[in-house]
């Protein structure tokens, strides 16, 4: 392999978090901020996941984001961050919607 070759998207480890992975989570954090009009205090997660499933994509991108009704929202979208478009979020009309209710296990956020 060329020392200078352009690392795979899907590689694990330190190669995959650069500079331009973590400019992909400040951009779609940003993004959540502006589409749902969350506020200073309200917390976002945009994180990059594994999928071990069958017919799961090796590579999806899981955000969550807390208001301060305290009620967490988190949907996915099926594409490494760095490939995540504005495009790519749900309408702000969604933003209840995306609520996840008390008691509900999800081992993604």
């Amino acid at each position: 392999m060329k020392l200078d070759a352009e690392p795979s998207p899907y590689a694990l480890g330190p190669s995959r978090r650069g500079a331009g992975h973590r400019a992909a989570m400040r951009r779609v954090k940003e993004w959540v901020r502006v589409r749902f009009r969350l506020g200073e205090d309200d917390v976002v997660s945009a994180v990059e996941i594994e999928c071990a499933l069958p017919g799961c994509p090796p590579l999806e991108t899981v955000i969550a984001f807390w208001m301060a009704d305290e009620k967490r929202r988190h949907y996915k979208i099926f594409k490494p961050i760095v490939d995540v478009v504005e495009d790519d979020l749900p309408p702000s009309w969604m933003r209840d919607a995306l609520i996840v209710e008390e008691g509900f296990e999800c081992s993604c956020c």
